[in-house]
């Protein structure tokens, strides 16, 4: 009697049934797709140039210390497209966008509010997006804000400069609160119109950047801290023991006397603060807060 042997069916291996990774095909692709997009900018750049009535140059610096060939700074050029309205963040991203990835700047609101985009604009601190390119000569030479140092391109470390905004210990310290737990702290409207321009302060760090005070001396405030510390120690609401407190930092060997009265803080400010006027009104409180009469 015959037994009939069973045969398992054969079976493919896993290397056989698992796909292979082709390394080099996959760069291949990426780098033709890249070359496409590429392709595509450039066309699209093309087009815009020739339809656009008015071409603006763009001269922008570059520097990037982790790429080698990128170490040694240098000047960029970019035709950018010009329409009516048009700013210095509008060309930037633009530039960006469409010849040179790389291209790096901060930027956020587009709004002049939140002082990311300080930039040295045809030898002057401004805000990119406040800055209208009709109103500038061409070519358009954009740079890092000065006497920073330079992280990559346009892009600056500004950690020293929130270091000396946070010196002056930008808070309210009230010596004591209403008594209702929703009941506000009230402030009168002459003395609201007397603190209210030095509240719109966005920290952008121009004024700072424009002062050769600060620029020869890493210790002194500057005049975005002393700003802010105007906006405390003039408030009616502020505590009198916190005031002194407040008085004592800014009148410090480099607090407001170090100032030399040069304007070009209150020059560049984007949003019209008086900065000049409100260090030499500290000056004045130190001085009166250290008179005795005995």
């Amino acid at each position: 009697m015959s037994t009939l042997e069973h045969e398992e069916p054969e079976t493919e291996t896993e290397t056989e049934t698992q796909p292979q990774f082709d390394q080099d095909g996959a760069v291949g692709a990426a780098r033709a797709l890249e070359e496409s997009y590429g392709e595509q900018r450039a066309r699209r750049v093309d087009e815009d140039l020739d339809d656009a009535d008015e071409i603006v140059e763009l001269k922008v610096f570059r520097y990037d210390p982790e790429v080698e060939e990128k170490e040694e700074p240098r000047f960029d050029s970019f035709l950018v497209p010009f329409h009516k309205g048009m700013t210095v963040l509008d060309a930037l991203i633009y530039a960006r966008d469409y010849y040179d990835s790389s291209l790096t700047f901060r930027h956020s609101c587009q709004q002049a509010v939140c002082g990311s985009d300080a930039l040295y604009v045809n030898g002057s601190q401004r805000l990119g997006c406040k800055t209208q390119l009709a109103d500038l000569e061409d070519p358009v030479r954009v740079e890092p804000l000065p006497h920073q140092e330079v992280v990559k391109d346009l892009v600056v470390d500004m950690e020293h400069f929130y270091e000396q905004m946070h010196a002056v210990e930008p808070f309210f310290d009230p010596d004591e609160l209403p008594d209702g737990e929703l009941e506000e702290q009230r402030q009168s409207p002459e003395n609201r119109e007397e603190v209210k321009l030095s509240t719109r302060c966005i920290w952008c760090g121009a004024c700072m950047s424009s002062c050769n005070i600060a620029a020869g001396n890493n210790e002194y405030l500057g005049p975005a801290a002393i700003n802010k510390a105007y906006r405390f120690a003039m408030d009616e609401r502020e505590g009198e023991d916190r005031k002194q407190e407040r008085l004592r930092i800014i009148e410090q060997e480099h607090g407001v006397w170090r100032c030399q009265t040069q304007f070009s803080c209150t020059e560049v400010c984007p949003k019209d603060i008086p900065l000049t006027e409100h260090i030499q009104e500290l000056k004045r409180e130190s001085v009166k807060n250290n008179l005795k009469f005995w």
